[in-house]
């Protein structure tokens, strides 16, 4: 049996592999046609090609599932168009010993996938964005307001609200404003720099500007009398700094889609925006589903089980692969149905993530144990009623 899994599993490598470079290559080259009306002037094909290079393995992590689905169907049914499934379950393999075989084969892919997620897209994505921002001055994502990034955290005795109008590739930010709030959301203090580093937990301005406004400043307004002070006060200095929570990775997870980050730094964006009483809804969506995201493989590899044992004998190997490349864009569409009704009707984030996963992991079971009692059935038929005999062997 080993050296059946061996033989199997370097079929379903072989196959993935074939696949998922050929999914990588034609999004990729789609990109690039798509983007060529960017080069010009300053900004030169080797540099749209960097980029692309860069987005790379994103696009596998995206593709992947697909990838892994469609390499798995044509693997397997090569197997079965050669016989060599038949051979497999006349040994005494059951459909649920060829899914439990086949789980064992996507492990190592599986943890590979996990690898990739977690170390490989987050710093590719880091340098995308770096290299959005050297080159086209953007980041090229979606974190970014017509004012700029906006951020938020609680201070003592009140709250913070800083506005940052570019992020620097450094980690650093330039044109800062900082809104003061007292703990009863009066604006205690305004401060503008033009630019701005992090150093172990304070924010260090450079040439900046603060308006301090008085405690009952209002009042004084209102009463439209003389007073010995003004109601604010304008201060100017080289470099001021401030005691914060931020950190270029917490900037840098604002900028970046939470899809694409680690687990680690995740969780570590959803405990700051808990803390500062920030919606965190689709990050905590993101991170479901990049835990369940090993468990959408082994869901996929399931599909492919029932597809390619199927006795097609119209269509053969071309008429699974379609019908998996089918099943996979259900799949998909039934995954983004469930995310965007989960945070349109305010459903448990587990709910959206792992749901739909279930429920095609049900059918694709349902169907491999119909498909293998109807075959048990056939037998018996034919063993216990002769007369089910097929022409051919009457003759």
């Amino acid at each position: 049996m080993k050296t059946a899994r061996r033989y199997i599993a370097r079929e379903i490598y072989r196959s993935c592999v074939v696949v998922v470079v050929a999914l990588v290559g034609l999004f990729t080259f789609f990109s690039l046609v798509d983007k060529l009306d960017r080069v010009g002037g300053d900004f030169r094909l080797i540099h749209l090609l960097y980029l692309e290079l860069l987005d790379m393995p994103t696009r596998l992590y995206d593709l992947l599932p697909i990838g892994l689905l469609i390499g798995a169907i044509l693997a397997l049914a090569g197997l079965a168009q050669r016989h060599e499934l038949v051979i497999l379950r006349v040994s005494g393999v059951s459909a649920g010993g060829l899914l439990r075989m086949l789980w064992r084969i996507a492990i190592p892919l599986v943890a590979g996938a996990v690898l990739l997620a977690e170390l490989v897209v987050p710093a590719t994505e880091i340098r995308l964005g770096e290299a959005n921002l050297t080159l086209l001055g953007r980041t090229g994502s979606g974190g970014r307001l017509e004012s700029g990034y906006w951020f938020k955290e609680r201070t003592e005795g009140g709250e913070r609200v800083m506005n940052v109008a570019t992020l620097l590739p450094s980690g650093n930010v330039r044109d800062v404003i900082v809104y003061e709030f007292t703990d009863r959301q009066h604006l205690r203090t305004l401060i503008r720099a033009e630019e701005g580093r992090f150093e172990q937990g304070e924010l260090v301005l450079s040439q900046t500007s603060a308006t301090h406004i008085r405690p009952g400043a209002t009042q004084i307004l209102a009463d439209g009398q003389p007073t010995a002070e003004g109601p604010v006060t304008i201060t100017q200095e080289p470099s001021l700094t401030l005691a914060t929570g931020l950190t270029p990775e917490l900037l840098l997870a604002r900028v970046l889609t939470p899809e694409r980050m680690s687990v680690l730094n995740l969780w570590r964006y959803i405990d700051y925006l808990d803390e500062n009483q920030l919606v965190t809804d689709r990050q905590v969506v993101a991170m479901w589903r990049k835990l369940i995201y090993p468990f959408t493989l082994l869901v996929m590899v399931a599909i492919a089980a029932p597809i390619s044992v199927m006795h097609t004998r119209r269509g053969g190997v071309g008429g699974k692969v379609f019908i998996g490349i089918l099943a996979g864009v259900t799949f998909f569409m039934l995954n983004q149905l469930a995310l965007n009704a989960g945070m349109l009707y305010g459903w448990a984030p587990w709910v959206t993530a792992l749901v739909p996963n279930l429920l095609v992991l049900g059918v694709a079971l349902s169907a491999l144990m119909l498909l293998d009692s109807r075959n048990r059935l056939s037998l018996l038929w034919r063993r216990w009623w002769p007369w089910a005999a097929t022409p051919e062997a009457a003759n």
